[in-house]
C-alpha cells in the first residue's frame, strides 16, 4: 500500500468510511491516482478525480455527511492553490463588477431547460421550507408565501428582488399579493426567460448590477443572492439597500450561511459551479448592517435545504436522458458531485440557511415572527 494510499484511508476511517467496503456511503477506487490528487489538491483533487471517475460511491451525500462531520478536511494540509485562491478572497475583490457579470455568465447562462428540468414550476433555486411536506413544489410555494408573509406585503407595495432568478418570486408575489415587483438580474438568459414566465403581471425586470439602483421601494428582497457579493462588498450592498428602502419599510435576506467567517469556498465549488461564491458569516453580516438596521427576525432552516438539494438530485437524475444530448457523462458527474456533496454538508449542519428580516428603524411595537 502507498504512503499516500495509507493516510487516506486513515483519514476515512475517523469518518467510518471503508474504501472497497459495502455500506452505502463506503467508497470504491479504481484509480490510484485518487490517493496523491486528494493529499496534492484538497477537495478540489477529489472532485475532479470524482469526475473523472477514478472513485465512487453509492450515496454520496452519506459519504459526505460523515466526512465533513469528522473534520477531515483539516487533516489534509493545505495546498499551493488552497492558499492563493484564500489570499485572492481575502485581500482581492473577487465580486468587482466586471467578475460578477463572469459568474452570471458562467453558471445562471447555461440553458435555461437545465434548470427547469430539476427546479419547481416557480423556478426556485435557492432553498424550499418543508414544513409538514416532502413536496418540493409545495416546500418552494411554502418558501414564497413565507416571505411574502414575512415582509407583511400589501397591495399597494413597490418591491424589489435584487437578484431576481427566473421570475418565481416575482410571479408569485404579483400573483398572489397583487403587489408591484422590480426584479434585477446580471444574467441575460434568466432575464430572457423571467420576462416571458411573468407576461401579463405588474412586474418590471431589468438587466442591472444592485450597484446602479435607483429608486423607493417598501419592501426588498435579496434571496440567495448575497453568497455572490463577497466580504468586501457587503456594506456597500447594505448601504444601498437602506438607500432604496423606505423608512417604515421592511428587508428580508434569505443566505445560506457559515457558522465561521471564511473568505471564499470549497475550491471544487468555486472551480466548476459558483466562481467567487462566499456565504456569509452572521458576524460578517452584523457588521455590514451596523448602524443601517435593526434585526426584527432570524430563522435557520437550514437543514430543509438538505431535503431541496436530494429533490433537485433526484429529478436532474430522472431528466438526464433527454439532457445528455447537450451534456457529456462529465458534467452530469460534477453537478451530481455538486448536488450530493452540498446535501451532505447541509446534513452535517455544517452550512446554514437563514432568513434575516430587517427594518430601518424598527417595527414599531414589535415584529411579529412568521414560521
Amino acid at each position: 500500500m502507498s504512503s499516500s494510499r495509507a493516510f487516506v484511508d486513515g483519514l476515512l476511517k475517523k469518518a467510518d468510511v471503508i474504501i472497497g467496503g459495502g455500506r452505502p456511503w463506503d467508497i470504491t477506487v479504481s484509480d490510484g491516482r485518487l490517493f496523491d490528487s486528494v493529499l496534492s489538491y484538497g477537495t478540489l483533487g477529489l472532485g475532479e478525480a470524482y469526475m473523472d471517475g477514478w472513485w465512487d460511491s453509492k450515496a454520496l451525500d452519506q459519504f459526505f455527511c460523515k466526512v465533513i462531520s469528522a473534520g477531515l478536511e483539516k487533516d489534509v494540509q493545505r495546498n499551493w492553490h488552497t492558499l492563493f485562491l484564500l489570499l485572492k478572497a481575502r485581500f482581492a475583490n473577487r465580486q468587482s463588477r466586471k467578475r460578477a457579470t463572469v459568474v452570471a455568465h458562467e453558471h445562471y447562462d447555461l440553458s435555461a431547460e437545465l434548470y427547469m428540468s430539476f427546479l419547481d414550476p416557480y423556478n426556485q433555486y435557492t432553498c424550499g421550507y418543508f414544513k409538514n411536506t416532502d413536496s418540493l413544489n409545495v416546500a418552494q410555494e411554502q418558501k414564497l408565501d413565507l416571505i411574502c408573509k414575512k415582509l407583511q406585503l400589501k397591495s399597494d407595495d413597490r418591491v424589489l428582488d435584487i437578484g431576481c432568478g427566473w421570475g418565481g418570486f416575482a410571479k408569485y408575489a404579483a400573483k398572489q399579493y397583487g403587489v408591484h415587483v422590480t426584479g434585477i438580474t446580471l444574467s441575460k438568459e434568466q432575464l430572457a426567460y423571467a420576462k416571458e414566465f411573468t407576461k401579463g403581471l405588474d412586474v418590471e425586470l431589468r438587466l442591472q448590477d444592485y450597484r446602479d439602483l435607483h429608486g423607493t421601494f417598501d419592501k426588498i428582497l435579496v434571496c440567495g443572492m448575497i453568497e455572490h457579493v463577497g466580504h468586501k462588498n457587503y456594506r456597500e450592498m447594505m448601504e444601498i439597500v437602506n438607500k432604496n428602502l423606505t423608512d417604515d419599510g421592511l428587508f428580508l435576506l434569505h443566505t445560506i450561511g457559515y457558522s465561521r467567517s471564511v473568505y471564499t469556498t470549497d475550491p471544487f465549488i468555486d472551480k466548476y459551479i459558483f466562481p467567487g461564491g462566499m456565504p456569509p458569516s452572521i458576524a460578517q453580516i452584523g457588521r455590514a448592517i451596523d448602524k443601517l438596521f435593526v434585526t426584527e427576525d432570524l430563522h435557520n432552516f437550514g437543514s430543509d435545504y438538505d431535503k431541496t438539494l436530494m429533490a433537485w438530485f433526484h429529478n436532474f437524475d430522472s431528466a438526464w436522458p433527454k439532457l445528455k444530448n447537450k451534456y457529456d457523462q462529465r458534467f452530469y458527474r460534477m453537478w451530481k458531485y455538486y448536488l450530493l456533496s452540498c446535501a451532505g454538508a447541509f446534513r452535517s449542519r455544517d452550512i446554514q440557511l437563514w432568513q434575516i428580516v430587517l427594518s430601518k428603524r424598527g417595527v414599531p411595537g414589535g415584529y411579529q415572527s412568521m414560521r
